[in-house]
């Protein structure tokens, strides 16, 4: 096939430094060390809350008439009182930061703020997210923590992951999952944990019936499914497979899940649910028990993705219910550091890190290629690094959050231009994830994962932040 959305045609990230960092550091499983440092995805646009969108597979016709929603964005703005650079038109707030209390109007510029909503200060490193709506009108913000442990001396060390994982299943995890609840009119109006005593959760998906899977990045992580609607602890999910998981994506219509590896020799996969744990016909996937398969890529192999789509088969993952990278299918095929997922009309794209690259999967057509790589991109189009989290609005807009690169979102649009949607300044040291949209999609979120109050009324590196972008009105 040729990609319907487009013509044809620095690897380790900040994040990894992070990583090295907190263990050669000696501060393996210290609860002292994070206590130290502050403690602890409706409406007009009808923006998809799955991890992935429509399931139907646009006609040619359909394609041609795709119009990306941030076509007509301008040049990006001096930065704002929140360090953040946008077009003309658009806004930003602070929703939260590390250790602070939520604030019902948000963060106030000048320093924290006493009192606040809920009893749980907002965790550090938030990453991943997704939006579920209330029945008031409102929604409810998910957020990832990703905070490392034992195990995840396994993901910066591969050869250490045999005793890391053995490690990791008696050192309690120090990561959550938190929300932020929003009133219709954006007031937070409470904040509380879905999920703890995990590790390193980094993205995930809102369900189809409306839960979220927040995955576990380290050699021996799961996949856990939370209820975003009540406090509660979240229920493992061992069927979705043990690897460093980053990302899913739901393709609803075929009933299939995909999910990404984030290893420098990671591997794509996918789900297929039993038929009686996911029957045609019924609201929701059990998770209970399905076969999880690799990707293997054919034809004349993956770098030829580059310059042709290159037919795919699936296979069954090997020994599933053990980590997956000691036990890689010899007929596999590798992806540098697999991070963001989405599904799109039939389309299932993903980011790999170590090589700059956006790829797309044909479901019907069974075939792979690079829809994006820096390596090869020409101005204006090499605007594009530290590819990380995904998101696809309506419109066949693939919103790219940066893991260091220039700390922005760029946006690909349908007819494969680039257009940068904002930038964060100041915070060099961190990443930017979380992207996720209120119903009506007129409010975007995005976290810095290292960002924080620089002590003078600004914003500087630190343990994480979540922003609010507002969209005007005519977008």
């Amino acid at each position: 096939m040729s990609h319907p959305f487009f013509p044809q045609g620095n690897r380790w990230k900040r994040r990894d430094v992070l990583r090295t960092l907190f263990f050669t550091a000696g501060a393996v499983g210290s609860a002292s060390w994070l206590s130290g440092c502050g403690g602890s995805e409706g409406g007009g646009e009808s923006l998809p809350a799955v991890g992935g969108g429509a399931d139907v597979t646009p006609s040619p016709d359909d394609v041609e008439k795709l119009v990306g929603r941030f076509q007509d964005i301008g040049p990006l703005r001096d930065a704002d009182i929140h360090g953040v650079r946008t077009p003309e038109g658009f806004a930003t707030r602070v929703v939260a930061i590390n250790s602070e209390l939520p604030q019902p109007d948000g963060m106030a510029v000048s320093g924290p703020q006493t009192g606040g909503i809920g009893n749980r200060p907002w965790h550090i490193f938030p990453d991943g997210a997704g939006v579920v709506p209330r029945d008031n009108g409102g929604w409810i913000y998910i957020s990832n923590s990703e905070v490392p442990g034992a195990g995840s001396i396994g993901f910066t060390f591969p050869q250490l992951s045999g005793l890391t994982n053995v490690i990791e299943e008696f050192t309690p995890g120090l990561a959550q999952v938190g929300t932020l609840v929003f009133d219709p009119d954006g007031t937070i109006v409470d904040s509380y944990t879905i999920l703890s005593g995990t590790t390193f959760n980094c993205a995930g998906c809102v369900t189809p019936w409306k839960t979220w899977l927040s995955c576990e990045e380290f050699p021996n992580g799961q996949v856990w499914e939370c209820d975003p609607y009540q406090a509660g602890d979240g229920v493992p999910r061992p069927t979705l497979g043990f690897f460093s998981h980053e990302a899913i994506a739901i393709d609803p219509g075929e009933r299939l899940l995909y999910l990404t590896e984030d290893m420098p020799d990671g591997r794509f996969y996918r789900w297929v649910p039993d038929p009686a744990d996911w029957p045609e016909g019924s609201d929701r996937a059990a998770l209970q028990a399905g076969r999880l398969q690799v990707l293997c890529v054919g034809g004349e192999g993956v770098d030829a993705a580059l310059d042709a789509p290159q037919p795919i088969e699936w296979m069954d993952a090997l020994n599933p219910h053990e980590p997956q990278d000691q036990n890689r299918l010899q007929q596999s095929t590798a992806f540098d550091g697999g991070e963001g997922v989405w599904f799109f009309k039939g389309i299932v794209y993903f980011a790999t890190k170590g090589d700059n690259r956006i790829w797309a999967v044909d479901t019907a057509a069974q075939t792979i290629e690079v829809v994006y790589d820096l390596a090869t991109a020409e101005a204006p189009n090499d605007i594009l690094s530290g590819v990380d989290n995904l998101f696809v609005t309506d419109q066949g807009d693939i919103l790219v959050a940066e893991d260091g690169g220039d700390m922005q979102v760029v946006v690909i649009l349908p007819d494969g231009t680039l257009k940068p949607l904002l930038q964060i300044e100041g915070q060099d040291a961190s990443e930017v994830a979380g992207i996720a949209f209120s119903p009506d999609g007129q409010r975007m979120y995005f976290t810095s994962d290292r960002g924080g109050r620089n002590g003078f009324g600004g914003f500087t590196n630190g343990l994480g932040m979540v922003y609010e972008l507002i969209l005007p009105d005519d977008l």
